[in-house]
């Protein structure tokens, strides 16, 4: 692997964790801004809690897709080096 193809998964994954963070930002005020409503305008009922749940549910998944799992290229470069040496003892001359 170059310097070049490191740096551009380097920077892949920064990106991936910057718009996780903002997607956390922007869950966080949207949120808010309901219970806000929520608490204005019908406090013996939080209906709120239902978005943030459900929004709740799809921001953990991003989290796991960020965070947990293994990069796609690199997952293809191992499984293609895989192949290979697989081809590589099939395709071996006779002695």
């Amino acid at each position: 692997m170059t310097d070049q193809e490191a740096y551009d998964r380097a920077r892949k994954r920064a990106k991936k964790k910057l718009e996780f963070y903002n997607h956390v930002i922007v869950y966080a005020v949207v949120n808010g801004f309901l219970f806000a409503i929520n608490l204005f305008t019908s406090p013996g009922y939080l209906w709120a809690v239902w978005p943030l749940m459900g929004w709740g549910i799809g921001l953990a998944l991003h989290g796991v897709t960020v965070f947990l799992r293994t990069d796609d290229e690199e997952l293809l470069d191992r499984m293609t080096e895989r192949e290979l040496g697989r081809d590589k003892t099939r395709n071996r001359p006779e002695p």
